[in-house]
């Protein structure tokens, strides 16, 4: 079978012709006059003999809906069709670049897209099904003007998909099997394979260290904590190279503790750790990559359960900061974990930290599942990120962090409330984890609840948990 996309052109009455001859096939006339049409958009020819069997023709629009996701998306949703036909070899003969330069910065990076679809389309998580789907084989050709680009293409999308998919198996497990400590022993039997150092610190430690806030979000559950930490040290030597931490959240399952969540509620709550999913995921990429900066991995990991011991409204918690937390609302525990992560992160005195948390319904409310909310007050950082997201289209929004949302989180008794009240509940999450952040650093938060969860928007994120956030920070930690 044979992919040919046409944009929608002048010339497109000349392409069926030319199309015909190289192909040796014919049209109908009802083909060619609904293709034609504004609303037309595919053919699809049969030959009874003669290669290829079937042609697949496909009008593409250079409009304002056109996105540098079009061809990630078309792709991923076609490779799900096809996977009940029986197909050897599948031709895609990609399209001239000249017409769609403005949105991809580089012809590579525009074939990259044709072959991340491939690879989104075709997860599936069914390893707990005792019925699996029959794996097909299908030799995929790509056909292009530029063969060198394809070919360092195809390389990097499987790299990176590498760790997309890590993170999604990560997010896709059952709570029951995920816990901290196997969250942590995933981690580090997948990373520890590519060079990456992993240590674990079991509660034992946690307590030791004076980590309070995520020892208090673990006290009420049976499954006890554990703080990740992954070190990447690329082989080279350079002095000038930029040490970047990456912070992820790890509530392997969130009941909402005391406060307790309606049951619908809940039933997302295993992927309530997709930072730290997306933290692992970008990680094993960037080893696999042999990126040239260092990273720094940091996931405190917890179920938010209810027992006898789990922490209660009005309950006031030392961190590992040494400043004190009022429990405001015992369903707002991922900022509490992450106060203590953030701190971490900080003495160890990287240029940059950047955090990943599924940490708030109220950015789902803001931005939708369109984009992950950013916080930062440093816009060089900003910038960088929401250039990456618009690349990637793992895409970012800027809200505000002004000092007056401060407010928001005053305590009359501890140095900070975890509860900001009703109205900008993702901005005061924010700013509640700035109060553990080094001022020196720059630091950006990425509240990703709503990208991270599978949503309608897009052909590959239908059906799993998305692993958004990973292609975002391979390509940006790339190009530092």
């Amino acid at each position: 079978m044979s992919i040919k996309y046409l944009f929608d052109e002048k010339k497109l009455r000349e392409n069926f012709l030319i199309l015909e001859k190289v192909f040796n096939l014919k049209f109908s006339k009802l083909q060619k006059k609904n293709f034609l049409l504004k609303e037309g958009f595919k053919i699809r020819v049969t030959k009874h003999e003669g290669k290829p069997d079937a042609l697949l023709l496909y009008k593409v629009l250079i409009d304002d809906k056109f996105t540098a996701d079009y061809f990630r998306n078309h792709i991923a949703g076609l490779i799900k069709d096809l996977e009940n036909e029986e197909i050897k070899n599948l031709h895609i003969f990609i399209p001239a670049y000249k017409a769609v330069k403005k949105y991809f910065d580089s012809v590579e990076y525009y074939y990259q897209t044709f072959v991340e679809g491939l690879l989104l389309g075709n997860y599936i998580f069914d390893k707990y099904k005792e019925e699996k789907k029959k794996v097909k084989s299908m030799n995929i050709l790509l056909y292009g003007e530029n063969e060198k680009a394809i070919t360092s293409a195809i390389k990097k999308a499987e790299t990176v998909n590498v760790g997309v998919s890590f993170t999604k198996d990560l997010q896709n497990e059952p709570a029951n099997v995920l816990t901290p400590a196997e969250l942590a022993v995933s981690i580090r039997s997948r990373l520890a394979k590519e060079g990456i150092k992993v240590t674990i610190f079991n509660e034992n430690e946690i307590e030791k260290r004076k980590m309070g806030g995520l020892l208090a979000v673990g006290q009420g559950s049976s499954n006890k904590p554990r703080f990740i930490v992954l070190r990447y040290k690329p082989s080279s030597k350079s002095k000038k190279r930029k040490k970047i931490a990456l912070v992820g959240k790890g509530i392997t399952f969130d009941t909402g503790g005391v406060c307790v969540k309606p049951a619908q509620g809940m039933i997302e709550m295993k992927a309530d750790m997709s930072g730290a999913a997306v933290v692992a995921g970008a990680m094993l990429a960037a080893a696999k990559a042999k990126l040239s900066v260092e990273i720094l991995g940091i996931i405190p990991s917890a179920e938010n359960m209810i027992n006898g011991e789990a922490m209660r409204p009005g309950d006031v918690i030392t961190t590992a900061s040494g400043k004190t937390i009022e429990v405001g609302h015992t369903d707002a525990e991922g900022r509490m974990v992450l106060a203590d992560a953030l701190d971490f992160a900080s003495k160890q005195k990287p240029d940059e930290i950047i955090d990943f948390a599924t940490l708030t319904g109220a950015c789902v409310v803001a931005l939708g599942q369109n984009a992950a909310g950013l916080f930062t007050k440093y816009d060089e950082l900003a910038d960088k990120l929401y250039n990456t997201g618009a690349k990637t289209f793992e895409r970012v929004w800027r809200l505000p962090m002004w000092d007056d949302y401060n407010k928001a989180n005053e305590s009359k008794i501890a140095d900070v409330n975890n509860d900001g009240g009703r109205w900008g509940g993702a901005i005061t999450a924010a700013k509640f984890l700035e109060n553990f952040v080094d001022k020196k650093i720059p630091w950006a938060h990425i509240d990703i609840a709503g990208p991270a969860i599978y949503h309608e928007l897009n052909n590959y994120s239908k059906t799993f948990m998305t692993g958004f956030g990973v292609r975002l920070m391979f390509e940006y930690l790339q190009s530092k």
